[in-house]
């Protein structure tokens, strides 16, 4: 799936979002790490994220060559800033309707809408694909997200209490939550 997109964020630079190819494959393993290491609402720390260059490659070429998924990257400045995705949660009839989601940025663009674009990118996404339900996992106490997803009309649908375990064997809660077209 192809898109492209160039916004205009709260501080008056541009961004482009379009969707991730393998030539994109190093910056986007770039800021997929330097995130997962910004925050522990994601779901994997940066040294578990073992993917290649090749292989990030050829996942980006994949989802672009996808009739119903794909992997959205914004860019400022030709340098990734963070990146979002849906992909089909199975391709059985009886789940082949619903899309996953999920979203990363850089925390140095927090708060300048590059969030927001990007959901709403794969949001558009989602529908022209033909999914019937959009779904993700969010940490509980991760305020600022769940206030996004909600602003979209995303509702809880489940959490799950020992959703996440940290390192230092912290437990947080997972909250489940859907968009229904």
């Amino acid at each position: 799936m192809n898109y492209y997109e160039t916004i205009t964020l709260k501080d008056g630079r541009e961004c482009v979002l379009r969707n991730g190819t393998a030539e994109d494959a190093r910056e986007v393993l770039r800021v997929f790490r330097l995130t997962h290491g910004q925050t522990d609402y994601l779901t994997s720390y940066p040294d578990e994220i073992t993917f290649t260059e090749e292989q990030e490659g050829k996942f980006l070429q994949g989802m672009t060559d996808s009739p119903d998924g794909i992997e959205i990257v914004a860019f400022i400045d030709g340098r990734a800033v963070g990146n979002a995705g849906i992909a089909r949660i199975g391709r059985y009839e009886k789940t082949k309707h619903r899309a996953n989601f999920g979203v990363s940025v850089d925390k140095d663009y927090w708060g300048l809408g590059i969030g927001r674009a990007l959901m709403r990118a794969c949001i558009e996404c989602a529908r022209k694909a033909g999914y019937s339900q959009v779904e993700l996992e969010a940490v509980a106490e991760n305020d600022r997200a769940i206030a996004l997803y909600r602003s979209f009309g995303f509702v809880e649908c489940g959490r799950n209490p020992l959703g996440f375990r940290s390192r230092s064997g912290e437990w947080q809660e997972i909250v489940s939550m859907r968009l229904e077209f």
